[in-house]
């Protein structure tokens, strides 16, 4: 198996991004899916270049397997999407955690994100096991609206095992 490789976000991933968005285990929607509610390869390069996304990627052999993006504006993380074959490995948590320190690093106090209320879904425990609280609100996709506070991100961002399997950054 070849080393997995952690790197910002570029322009040129938004095509294959869109594309994996689709292939995701739970909660996939496919390219003309999110092509309705606005998202392209194009309209998400162009945010990736102006800068107004915090955004991470893995990819194994050159091929993205999984990412995460943040908006820099609100602190929302935005999505979060791996291969299924990817998932069980602390990817998903290595790439939550750049984008989160990224918009601590902004001076955001309070990150944000929707989530499956279903108890069934993967998400639903992952997010809650990392210190994601509810709010009690939903989001206009009817999702449950969850926070993690600077001060309560706790022991998931703080134990050195939560970086484990991150590997080096392009960027760093």
């Amino acid at each position: 198996m070849a080393a997995l490789h952690y790197r910002s976000a570029v322009f040129s991933d938004a095509p294959p991004i869109i594309t994996l968005r689709g292939q995701t285990r739970e909660n996939a929607i496919t390219v003309s899916g999110l092509a309705s509610i606005g998202i392209t390869a194009e309209s998400w390069g162009k945010r990736i270049e102006a800068g107004d996304l915090s955004g991470h990627v893995c990819a194994e052999y050159g091929r993205i397997v999984g990412y995460c993006f943040g908006d820099k504006h609100t602190g929302e993380i935005l999505v979060l999407a791996l291969l299924p074959e990817y998932e069980s490995r602390g990817i998903g948590r290595a790439l939550l955690s750049r984008v989160a320190e990224d918009l601590w690093s902004l001076g955001f106090k309070r990150l944000f994100l929707g989530g499956s209320r279903n108890p069934s879904h993967r998400s639903y425990g992952f997010y809650r096991h990392l210190g994601w609280r509810p709010t009690g609100a939903f989001d206009a996709h009817a999702d449950e609206v969850l926070e993690l506070s600077w001060q309560d991100k706790g022991e998931s961002f703080e134990n050195a095992d939560y970086f484990a399997n991150v590997g080096p950054s392009s960027s760093e």
